[in-house]
């Protein structure tokens, strides 16, 4: 089941029906399993509980490089950085991103290295830097082509592609 409903043209966050998310939020409960946390973590971002977030991706982040893959420590360490990002730590998160971006495309990862620079180009789209976030989008939707992506991925990298051009050509207008 998705909880997500779609993307805000605007801000690019996600569309949640926060009902359900509280419900699964109870349902997983206190679960320890690496796919528990980070969807714990990822439940508490889009609620808004971003000081229990960021305290739950941390402890992730550990988990996962004791025992998981790498890729499971690029996940973790994506998910840590947009909760960075939600909180306004945009270049600790621009940090991370990028470097989750360089490590996913140096093992041939294009699907992690799509997330990790759809992200990246949100926290660029959420501190204002269009253009760079623009490149991030248009980085992220060749890595889901390459990928064989979901019409509804591509769908939401497009979205942002507008998006980032809509707020340049704004600031354009208003600068």
């Amino acid at each position: 089941m998705s909880y997500i409903k779609g993307y805000d043209p605007e801000t690019l966050r996600e569309i949640i029906d926060p009902h359900q998310c509280r419900d699964r939020l109870d349902e997983i409960g206190e679960q320890r399993s690496l796919p528990a946390l980070l969807e714990r973590v990822w439940l508490l971002k889009v609620l808004g509980r971003l000081d229990d977030a960021l305290v739950l991706s941390e402890q992730s982040v550990r988990v996962a490089r004791m025992a998981g893959t790498r890729k499971d420590l690029l996940r973790a360490r994506i998910l840590h950085a947009t909760v960075e990002q939600s909180r306004g730590a945009y270049a600790a998160a621009e940090h991370e991103l990028t470097t989750c971006v360089e490590e996913a495309e140096g093992q041939g990862w294009s699907a992690i290295a799509a997330f990790a620079a759809q992200h990246r180009g949100k926290v660029h789209f959420d501190a204002g830097d269009f253009p760079l976030a623009r490149d991030d989008f248009k980085r992220a939707l060749f890595l889901r082509q390459e990928a064989g992506a979901s019409d509804g991925q591509l769908e939401s990298t497009l979205l942002a592609i507008d998006a980032a051009d809509r707020r340049r050509a704004y600031a354009a207008i208003a600068g």
